[in-house]
């Protein structure tokens, strides 16, 4: 089940913090940002295949610079940080934002690698109201059962932006997962403590080490 949630957690999302954000500000439609995320990712990975083979964190910028304007980590971090929230301060919730941020990138990173020549389908477009928005994909690759996923986008109410904030693999909401791993942990521990451990994860995945459990 959890090499299931590592896969899928790859596919997108939730899903992009980080960003240039002019464009992707342009995309006043789910479907438009799912498409486009897609359209630009696996492209660039598979042209890429090289250079990421030379050197496996060069998948890491790809990620950053075509998928994360897409999702809202901000968004994401604070739902994970959930009721403690109003016991932390701004400087820390902007490290625990940045610290969740490359914790996003690392795990899709390293879970992408996994793929190749991946493709994404999306589902027939529907009509969309509100401000919540679920869409399916599937990701397709040759070889391999086809992932079904969920992308849960937001639409921000001041900028109309609409952005992804969560993933469902196979039941599994990744968001509600990590809240569920690391609010005790925030409570307990203190946020700069998991902050810390987040960051340790990153770093022990780029040295190809497992990070403990």
């Amino acid at each position: 089940m959890r090499n299931i949630a590592f896969r899928a957690f790859a596919a997108i999302l939730i899903a992009a913090s980080f960003v240039f954000s002019a464009f992707a500000a342009g995309l006043q439609d789910p479907y438009d940002v799912i498409n486009t995320a897609a359209g630009k990712l696996f492209p660039r990975i598979n042209n890429e295949r090289a250079k990421i083979k030379a050197d496996p964190l060069y998948i890491r910028t790809i990620i950053r610079e075509e998928l994360m304007p897409y999702v809202d980590s901000r968004f994401a971090a604070f739902r994970v940080i959930g009721t403690n929230l109003k016991s932390t301060t701004p400087e820390q919730r902007e490290k625990f934002t940045a610290a969740f941020t490359d914790y996003i990138v690392a795990t899709y990173a390293d879970a992408l690698l996994k793929y190749d020549k991946q493709t994404m389908e999306v589902e027939p477009k529907k009509p969309v109201e509100g401000k919540l928005a679920d869409i399916g994909v599937k990701i397709k690759e040759t070889g391999k059962d086809d992932m079904n996923l969920v992308f849960k986008l937001r639409k921000n109410s001041k900028t109309g932006e609409w952005k992804c904030y969560d993933m469902v693999a196979e039941g599994i909401s990744l968001l509600s997962s990590k809240h569920n791993e690391l609010a005790g942990k925030i409570r307990d521990e203190g946020i700069d403590s998991v902050s810390a451990e987040l960051e340790k994860h990153v770093s022990d995945l780029a040295s190809g080490k497992k990070a403990d459990k």
